[in-house]
């Protein structure tokens, strides 16, 4: 029990558990989101752009550099930062949105989140700033200019960090308890010259006084001055106990503590027609343009303490700070001590999560994938209701906002720290991601992991109508049905870890995914043929039409992949069932019964239906294809070799001859259902040894799949799967206007959204599921099933599963040539400066391994770190 540990196991009972009361939870982009859009078209990256971000006021929460708020963020802090000759404060994280990005939205920055803990007594995060004029306007024009079809023209791409002027600038946080925060900034000149600094740690009370018809009285912020200190006091007296809560919530008075040489600038957190004449700019415009916009009586709602530094090259200069609910009298005295001790407490706390037998560079990773995921929670501040209708009657929204998005989810109330997948580019949470997100959390926090999940079937986020929420754009989105899949498994995690799974969390998620599923079969099954349609589903444009929209009047896409998902989810509530029923429960082996037979009709539909010789398995290439249907009642495939195809073989399972004997009633019905539906589970259900397994394949087109799944010019890249056949390359596929190709790396297709690509690129969370399900058949087929390359040897499913495995590590290990592959062509990925700071990217390009899309997609992609950990079992 590492200290950490114990912080971890401490009770969690109470309204706010201690250790989680302050952390990283601010966004790194609170611009351009659906829940500060109040415009009539609902183009939220144009209501709210980065250029009014400054002055602009957020309604549902705050954003910042490395940013640090209480559990409810009634009170953020942040450092910001100016090199002298910047146009604008460095608040904020830069990128462009959807309009100016030839690949869609991107950030346009260099940072790292380095290094976490999950109660957050440690955390570090690095920033590389120039030194130069940051290139605002050139990013925006230059890649406005582009092709769909060129690179993105990047920061590093501009030469700003040429010669190495630039400043590293590492934050970290260390807590000395769970109300009192150490903070150290420690800014590196690597450049050839002596360069100034300007190091301003800002807080800020989020305004909740400000949007009502009656404005209530703003929070005060002032200043104290020591010996050797100024202090900003932060009081929230004025405000109310936050709404939606059912316990009083106050902060009380909080210090924040820094040395003497600096300054203290005051401002208000509100938009620029105020009555109060100090703005939310205020600071930016005196530190920059010398205009007389901050509080000369140094109180305000948003403060900062004011450093300038001149830096002489290659050495540092450090601020140290504190930020804690008591008054102390040498507050800065011990700082470097405690943060020395919590990283040395981080460092035992991670040698006991390392498999024993992984390499130094495999331990350095997976150490990275967690602080990724750990820097990317955020709280989720969001309430439909009053999002639709407007908090002043004075001041409503337009009303074309009731037909725009989201008008049937007036429940959704979220006050939820959550685990999103990238806090600057998807600042909000998604289901499928957020269910991947949890088997890593379950990794170093069970307990959090049970909650993040727990969370997307609350009464407050699932709909009543069993509907779980997709993502903010449009939470009536269709995202593959995991959630149980992830509750088994951290069920399953948690049982392997301690000898006990947690039953009452297993009951809970169960109960409420029946209705979870009811809705998917009356939703997407339409004609009730078992055959699931139309629907996003998560692989954005990985086919030839939007398949969230009708393609024309009367045609209905059936999906082999909706299918397949839907297949996985009957045998995850299967499972569950069982699970829950070998514990002695009643009721649970009928249940298992009723999810075995729905997946055992759904795997006779995509073979053959009515006998119209109509099937998603296609005999003749041996593989899975969407097809359509037409109102006249004939069917044509797209004939597209894609995650479509392979999406099927994740619905596995393995029923033991030991565990029907345990359940008399399921172990009847089973019999039964075997006996007097012979021509229905023939093809779907196989006693092999002593187990039986259910798939929607049998072994020879097991076989016949993962021979294109293996093949180099087919799905065998050098880093993984490959999202679509490269096949594809010399043979698209044409349907009408539309056309598949394959494309290794960014997308060619703006099918939802122009930065997100499924037509090539290597996807984590699906390689992932691949080598689960390789495992799986490897455990009853053993070496039986053997594939292989003309010219090399035949290999097992174990071993195939094996060698993905490697691949995806690939991805992010030292290669031969000194680089890591995510990096691509970046010149910078040669410098030890840069190098061993890990990026996990959204996804990556097929033929290089360079990642693309969102840059800090910790999200999925820490499943990395799962892999590691699974290595070596």
């Amino acid at each position: 029990m590492t200290p950490e540990h114990k912080r971890l196991a401490e009770p969690k009972d109470g309204n706010v558990p201690p250790w989680y009361k302050w952390g990283p939870y601010v966004s790194e982009r609170s611009w351009g989101t659906v829940r500060e859009d109040y415009s009539a078209n609902g183009e939220a990256w144009l209501y709210f752009p980065f250029s009014d971000a400054a002055h602009k006021v957020y309604r549902w929460g705050e954003d910042g550099i490395a940013g640090w708020c209480d559990r409810y963020q009634v009170l953020s802090f942040a450092p910001a930062f100016w090199n002298g000759v910047d146009p604008i404060l460095k608040e904020r994280l830069f990128g462009l949105n959807s309009w100016e990005g030839n690949h869609g939205e991107d950030v346009k920055e260099c940072y790292f989140h380095q290094d976490g803990t999950p109660t957050h007594s440690y955390m570090k995060y690095l920033y590389k700033y120039p030194q130069r004029p940051f290139p605002y306007i050139e990013l925006v024009r230059e890649n406005k200019n582009r092709r769909l079809d060129e690179e993105e023209y990047e920061l590093l791409d501009t030469g700003i960090f040429d010669d190495n002027r630039y400043f590293d600038i590492f934050i970290e946080y260390a807590k000395a308890s769970p109300e009192d925060t150490c903070i150290r900034i420690e800014a590196i000149n690597r450049g050839p010259v002596e360069a100034s600094l300007h190091i301003l740690p800002h807080l800020w009370f989020r305004n909740q006084w400000g949007w009502g018809e009656t404005p209530l009285p703003a929070p005060e912020i002032t200043l104290e001055r020591g010996q050797k200190t100024l202090c900003l006091v932060a009081d929230d007296a004025n405000l109310p106990s936050l709404p939606n809560l059912i316990f009083d919530y106050r902060l009380g008075h909080r210090y924040l503590y820094g040395p003497a040489g600096g300054s203290g600038l005051f401002t208000n957190n509100e938009n620029d027609d105020s009555p109060s004449g100090y703005f939310k700019d205020g600071i930016q415009r005196h530190v920059i343009y010398r205009e007389p916009k901050v509080n000369p009586l140094q109180t305000g709602s948003k403060a900062c303490l004011h450093y300038l530094e001149n830096i002489p090259p290659g050495e540092s200069r450090v601020i140290k700070l504190r930020l804690t609910n008591q008054p102390l009298k040498h507050p800065l005295d011990d700082v470097d001590a405690i943060i020395q001790e919590r990283k040395k407490e981080a460092d035992q706390f991670y040698e006991a999560i390392h498999p024993k037998e992984a390499s130094e560079e495999e331990r350095r990773i997976q150490r990275q994938a967690f602080a990724g995921l750990l820097w990317n929670k955020q709280i989720y501040l969001f309430d439909v209701n009053i999002w639709l209708k407007g908090d002043n009657p004075s001041k409503p929204p337009p009303e074309s906002r009731l037909f725009l998005r989201n008008i049937h989810w007036r429940h959704l109330n979220s006050m939820r720290i959550l685990s999103v997948p990238d806090k600057w580019e998807f600042p909000w949470f998604a289901s499928w991601d957020l269910a991947f997100h949890t088997l890593t959390l379950a990794l170093i926090d069970m307990s959090y992991a049970k909650q993040q999940l727990w969370l997307l079937l609350f009464d407050q986020f699932q709909h009543p109508n069993g509907a779980i929420p997709a993502y903010e754009w449009e939470f009536s989105d269709l995202n593959p049905p995991i959630i149980a899949w992830a509750a088994m498994r951290l069920y399953a995690m948690e049982k392997e870890k301690t000898g006990k799974g947690d039953q009452e969390f297993l009951t809970k998620c169960f109960m409420k995914l029946l209705l979870n599923f009811v809705w998917w079969v009356n939703r997407v099954d339409s004609n009730g043929y078992n055959v699931f349609e139309g629907g996003f589903l998560g692989l954005d444009n990985i086919t030839l039409v939007d398949r969230s929209k009708e393609i024309e009047s009367g045609v209905r896409l059936r999906q082999s992949d909706g299918t397949g998902w839907m297949a996985m989810f009957c045998l995850n509530l299967m499972r569950m069932a069982i699970e829950l029923a070998k514990s002695g429960l009643k009721g649970y082996e009928e249940l298992a019964t009723k999810f075995f037979e729905h997946f055992v009709y759904i795997a006779h539909a995509m073979k053959i239906r009515d006998n119209k010789h109509y099937e998603l398995w296609s005999e003749k290439d041996h593989f899975f294809y969407d097809a359509l249907s037409y109102p006249d009642g004939s069917f044509s495939k797209f004939k597209v070799r894609s995650l479509v195809g392979i999406i099927p073989l994740y619905a596995v399972d393995i029923v033991s001859e030991e565990e029907l004997s345990m359940l008399p009633e399921f172990n009847r019905s089973f019999s039964w259902f075997a006996l007097n539906r012979s021509q229905h589970i023939s093809e779907c259900v196989f006693h092999i040894g002593d187990k039986y397994l259910l798939s929607l394949v049998n072994d020879e087109q097991l076989a016949a799949v993962l021979q294109y799944v293996w093949n180099p010019e087919e799905f065998n890249s050098s880093f993984g799967m490959r999202s679509l056949s490269k096949h594809h390359e010399k043979h698209p596929v044409y349907y009408k206007q539309w056309k598949v190709g394959y494309e290794p790396g960014v997308s060619l297709s703006k099918i939802k959204g122009g930065n997100s690509n499924w037509r090539g690129p290597i996807w984590m969370p699906t390689n992932y599921l691949l080598i689960e399900a390789l495992k799986k058949f490897a455990e009853v087929y053993g070496d039986a099933i053997r594939v292989g390359n003309p010219g090399e040897e035949k290999i097992d499913l174990s071993t195939m599963a094996d060698k993905f495995t490697e691949k995806l590590l690939g991805l992010f290990k030292t290669s031969e040539t000194g680089k890591r592959p995510f990096w691509g062509k970046v010149q910078q990925a040669h410098d030890s400066f840069w190098n061993d700071n890990l990026l996990f990217y959204e996804y990556y390009h097929a033929e290089t391994g360079q990642g693309l899309g969102a840059s800090h997609h910790a999200g999925w992609n820490t499943l990395v770190a799962n892999l590691i950990e699974e290595k070596f079992k």
